[in-house]
């Protein structure tokens, strides 16, 4: 199925691109992300397990259980904090 895959922050830095359209197999965000972390590159450390990653789908905050759909739009980013 193909994605649209958006990084913000210190991810799209390590990323190099803000965000990119994948054809995928992954059904679930952890899917996504493991599949995404197993790349070669930049993306093993950004989204790297232990560290801290937001996740959206379709713009709307989700566990790494949420389920992908054809066309959905997935984000990465880290934790913010105000101040």
């Amino acid at each position: 199925m193909k994605i649209t895959v958006r990084y913000f922050a210190s991810i799209r830095e390590a990323m190099g691109q803000a965000s990119e359209t994948l054809d995928t197999s992954a059904a679930t965000l952890a899917q996504l992300r493991d599949a995404l972390i197993a790349r070669p590159g930049a993306a093993g450390g950004a989204l790297a397990r232990g560290r801290a990653v937001r996740m959206a789908l379709n713009q709307v905050m989700s566990d790494e259980s949420a389920a992908l759909a054809e066309g959905c739009e997935v984000a990465f980013f880290p934790p913010v904090t105000g101040g």
